[in-house]
């Protein structure tokens, strides 16, 4: 049974609901020892005090702030906590937005948040049911273990889901970073239908469930023939880089060895279009021609799309 790694309240309005926080995700890495090669012997590391080269206790380190001139100023852990003491048990909700428009960019870990008692389980499932039904997520920060979080809540499969953000701050200009940026090019008009054909050709529902960490799988693969002293077989190198020349006939060979896209089985507009996932109606809205695809919702794609499809099979009739 998983342990919270905090708790405190989410304040939604004049609505208080105490919380405990969850990590959601967990680390299958493979994970290797230090050795020093041609011994046995490991390499460790230790919170060791320069100047008397003795190890140092973790409960005797405090944090030290670098001046310009050199000098530190040192805090104590319970310093950090007393000057927030409200923040550090509280995710105050600012705003709502529609989750859609967080750009990927800005997500960083992600958390579950459970009721701390039974008694608070129905101002919870009021806050999950209004966002699930709405779509949105609520923008909030919170402190945590000395740090403060910007984070987005969400709902979840039958919970609130928290996902911590990075600060506008943090996110580095990719033309201050990046030694050499792509050229603006105009993509010529062949090259670029050939490519939207190839996106469309690979395009399918989201499914999870059919993606698994394999290099971790052959990390442990590797270990076992090692210990058994079985020969390593190394695997095939990476694909060369595509010459412009050779670029339109890549994308052609590439839509043409593709197998037809799960969702070109998508049932049609007489059938029921619910189950259907955005992308596929969208991909349906555009084979139909429908324009402003781009600013329908989930639900207008759905109206336009049975009312293309009847007005189609009509004329075609």
């Amino acid at each position: 049974m998983a342990r919270p790694i905090w708790s405190g309240a989410v304040n939604f309005g004049l609505v208080t609901v105490p919380v405990e926080l969850y990590s959601a995700t967990e680390d299958h890495t493979v994970h290797f020892r230090q050795f020093q090669r041609g011994t046995s012997d490991r390499i460790r590391y230790r919170r060791v005090n320069e100047r008397t080269g003795k190890e140092v206790e973790y409960n005797d380190i405090v944090k030290g702030y670098e001046l310009d001139d050199g000098d530190y100023v040192l805090i104590e852990p319970e310093e950090l906590d007393e000057i927030a003491p409200g923040r550090s048990r509280a995710l105050d909700i600012e705003a709502f937005v529609d989750l859609d428009e967080i750009d990927p960019t800005y997500f960083q870990k992600t958390y579950w948040l459970a009721p701390s008692k039974e008694e608070f389980e129905r101002a919870y499932t009021l806050l999950l049911a209004a966002m699930d039904k709405t779509n949105k997520a609520a923008i909030s920060k919170f402190v945590m273990r000395g740090k403060e979080y910007l984070a987005a809540l969400r709902a979840g499969d039958g919970v609130l889901v928290l996902n911590t953000l990075h600060f506008p701050a943090d996110l580095r200009d990719p033309a201050k970073e990046l030694r050499k940026l792509p050229a603006k090019a105009k993509p010529r008009g062949k090259e670029l239908d050939m490519a939207v054909a190839l996106v469309d050709s690979m395009s399918e529902p989201w499914k999870p469930e059919n993606f698994e960490d394999t290099y971790t799988k052959r990390v442990e693969k590797l270990v076992k023939d090692k210990k058994a002293g079985r020969t390593v077989t190394p695997e095939e190198e990476p694909a060369q880089a595509t010459q412009v020349v050779d670029l339109f006939e890549a994308l052609a060979k590439s839509v043409k060895g593709r197998k037809p896209s799960s969702s070109s089985s998508a049932p049609s507009a007489e059938e029921d279009l619910s189950s259907l996932s955005k992308a596929d109606l969208d991909k349906m809205a555009r084979e139909l021609g429908i324009k402003g695809r781009s600013k329908m919702t989930r639900a207008d794609l759905e109206k336009a799309v049975k009312k293309a499809s009847s007005s189609s099979k009509k004329k075609a009739s």
